[in-house]
């Protein structure tokens, strides 16, 4: 069994299930005869970084980036030293629109998950060079069943949904007991078409100050 701190209670039936069973045997195949990203020691760096009884926001992803020295386990995060890919780039303006963080050099989001955002991805791994390769594997399944769990055991999440595949998942959030935020997804075929001045980072904090929850710091320059 993987050591995910104090995920493992909560998500031990996941990880008995049979269908996870099967996730695992695939992603033994895949290492073995493709290159995968992220790197399998950082599979689940979303659940290492950012502690269960920590979760305040959940940011939805849809797959790692897929190209080489990118992905490290937390969705549109990229590695100290990497270039910031298009999506990340505009989201780090909204930002800086939104609460007046400049930029920071790097697109490393770690410190985002140890304030307490969730940055999971509906799939956990891909084939290099191929977008969504992982997509059907078992993936969906069990992202989705930690969405629903999350939304079944706590109060007061904020859920970030940006873009067609992170707005499907609104279906699985109790809408009475947690924020859902949805807008554009910040790639730059959509960005303007609402991602651009919805002022999601800002509006996060809003309610969870309004719950008696500590905002989150966004201020990646620190």
């Amino acid at each position: 069994m993987i050591d995910l701190g104090d995920w493992n209670e909560p998500l031990s039936p996941l990880l008995r299930d049979e269908r996870y069973l099967k996730i695992r045997e695939f992603l033994k195949s895949e290492y073995m005869t493709h290159e995968v990203y992220p790197d399998m020691y950082d599979l689940y760096n979303c659940f290492r970084f950012t502690p269960y009884e920590k979760v305040r926001v959940v940011l939805l992803g849809q797959d790692p980036y897929h190209e080489p020295g990118q992905a490290h386990g937390l969705c549109f995060s990229v590695k100290d030293g990497v270039r910031k890919p298009p999506s990340l780039e505009n989201m780090l303006k909204e930002l800086q629109d939104d609460l007046g963080f400049p930029p920071p050099k790097s697109g490393n989001l770690t410190k985002w998950a140890k304030e307490g955002v969730l940055l999971l991805n509906s799939s956990l791994s891909v084939r290099a060079h191929a977008a969504n390769s992982h997509s059907g594997c078992g993936w969906s399944w069990f992202t989705d069943s930690v969405i629903s769990l999350l939304s079944d055991k706590k109060e007061h999440l904020v859920f970030l949904l940006w873009g067609g595949n992170a707005r499907k998942k609104a279906a699985l959030i109790d809408r009475r007991k947690h924020l859902i935020l949805e807008c554009a997804h910040p790639s730059p075929l959509s960005a303007y078409n609402g991602f651009f001045g919805c002022r999601h980072f800002s509006k996060t904090n809003e309610y969870l100050k309004a719950h008696g929850l500590p905002p989150i710091d966004w201020n990646l320059n620190e």
